[in-house]
């Protein structure tokens, strides 16, 4: 989810890799504390969970404004209105989700005794693991923090969290109103480049969520491997739209359009490429910008279209552009105003058709509104192509036709599927999210955020009657007609 291949994250990378852990004299000590409070109430109540939650949400509520100012701050502008649908308003979502089932959640749950040790029973517990850390990234600060802290105070934890150093402004307001709003020893927060990150990873946490790319996923899961910390990694990909021959082309643009465009495409799950039945690519590029005409009539000054987070990551991206052109590939820039956005950090949302397999646009996770398209002929085909690379974080599937459908569903393997629509599945709470492969290890969200928190404790109650007697040494022939049986 982080930015790739541009000279920062090289940096980043270099530096996470070969710097010695630089032990923040912060960090040890507030784990620690966080530590002893666990330890202090092993099972919170489920009151204790339900307050935590609700100042969690006030803290959201009180703030708005500040966090959409702190993150247009960071971005160089992202709308207002953009940080509160994309970020608040699904933080809040699920707040709420689990405030009203985390008693469910957390009963213990009968589970059923082989017929040859009853009237023994068995029951699952959850419980809590102790203290989780979670690592944020900077493309949506807010929503990357909150959802997994969602979960982990749900299950009963404490919880340390390190920001992004790409986005201050967000991650200083954000460890002033955890402060705020939280004591100590419930909830705390660090900010800080490289050498805080890599230091943070190798804490004995007794879980760490780190979202990013997957270069510094390798990382952070070897840096966590020092004390076998078992971790969750939400990392990023190329993440196809398939539109598949029946589908309605106007329709389907639009969606996924929707899905490329917002946060001007700096989203870990937002379409990657493109693939269209041949001959249709005329239709879907005049679809797209009748889109953007419609939308985002401007780009230079429209403030509903968010800048690209740095200049850097601008001239990554023309570089993607600058090479695929010169391999023969046709750019279709879809600025219906034909401004001049030199001097923003704005890209418009651009087509790109004829891309050669091997340049960087195929191959490496675009994060911005650059769309490639890739033309097949026949479902098989297309899914070939998917399969060839690896696995995604999601895929959207675009057609009515159920076999098809299923197809598509049944031979692919990847993180999460919308059909007829993009990025939606994420905000479904009683649905996991999560990756596969390349694009992460483990989920959370919901009911699954709960179990990923919490250790499920498998639990056997002996009866008074104890029939494991007939199992015992010295063994005659009684036993061994009752395991010749058993063994039948």
């Amino acid at each position: 989810m982080d930015l790739s291949n541009t000279p920062n994250h090289q940096r980043h990378t270099q530096r996470l890799t070969e710097a010695e852990a630089v032990p923040d004299a912060n960090l040890r000590p507030a784990l620690d504390r966080l530590r002893a409070a666990y330890v202090a109430n092993r099972m919170p109540s489920v009151d204790w969970r339900r307050q935590q939650l609700s100042r969690l949400e006030a803290m959201l509520r009180d703030n708005i404004d500040e966090i959409c100012v702190a993150i247009a701050a960071d971005f160089g502008h992202r709308s207002h209105h953009e940080t509160q649908l994309l970020e608040l308003f699904p933080a809040i979502a699920a707040i709420k989700h689990a405030r009203r089932h985390v008693s469910g959640w957390m009963k213990p749950r009968r589970s059923w005794a082989s017929m040859w040790f009853l009237p023994a029973r068995n029951e699952i517990r959850p419980q809590p693991l102790g203290v989780v850390g979670i690592i944020v990234p900077w493309n949506y600060p807010i929503l990357l923090a909150v959802a997994p802290l969602v979960g982990a105070l749900a299950a009963g934890n404490r919880a340390f969290i390190k920001m992004s150093e790409f986005t201050p402004r967000t991650g200083a307001l954000f460890a002033k109103l955890i402060e705020t709003y939280f004591s100590n020893d419930e909830v705390l927060v660090v900010n800080g480049g490289a050498e805080v990150a890599r230091a943070f990873s190798m804490l004995p946490f007794d879980h760490l969520l780190f979202t990013g790319s997957t270069a510094i996923g390798k990382l952070v899961m070897q840096a966590a491997a020092e004390h076998l910390t078992p971790v969750t990694l939400e990392l990023g990909g190329k993440s196809p739209a398939v539109i598949g021959p029946d589908a309605d082309i106007t329709s389907a643009v639009s969606r996924i359009m929707f899905g490329k465009c917002l946060n001007a495409g700096q989203t870990c799950i937002a379409p990657d490429y493109v693939l269209v039945p041949r001959g249709k690519e005329v239709e879907f590029i005049d679809a797209a910008r009748r889109f953007v005409s419609t939308h985002y009539p401007t780009i230079a000054a429209n403030a509903d279209y968010t800048s690209l987070v740095s200049q850097r990551h601008l001239s990554r991206l023309h570089g993607y552009l600058d090479e695929a052109r010169a391999a023969g590939a046709t750019v279709y820039p879809l600025n219906g105003a034909g401004e001049s956005l030199d001097g923003t950090q704005k890209l418009a949302p651009t087509i790109v058709t004829g891309a050669c397999d091997d340049c960087r646009l195929l191959q490496e996770e675009i994060f911005g509104p650059i769309l490639p398209l890739i033309p097949y002929d026949g479902l098989d085909s297309a899914i070939g192509y998917i399969n060839a690379r690896p696995r995604p974080l999601a895929l959207y599937y675009f057609g009515h036709d159920r076999r098809q459908i299923d197809q598509v569903l049944d031979e692919t393997v990847t993180g999460g599927v919308s059909i007829n629509e993009t990025l939606l599945h994420i905000s479904q709470e009683d649905l996991p999210f999560g990756g596969v492969g390349p694009s992460g290890m483990g989920a959370y969200h919901g009911k699954v955020g709960f179990d990923t928190f919490s250790k499920s404790k498998p639990i056997f109650h002996q009866s008074r009657f104890n029939g494991l007697a007939m199992f015992q040494p010295p063994f005659g022939q009684r036993f061994e007609a009752l395991i010749r049986f058993l063994l039948k």
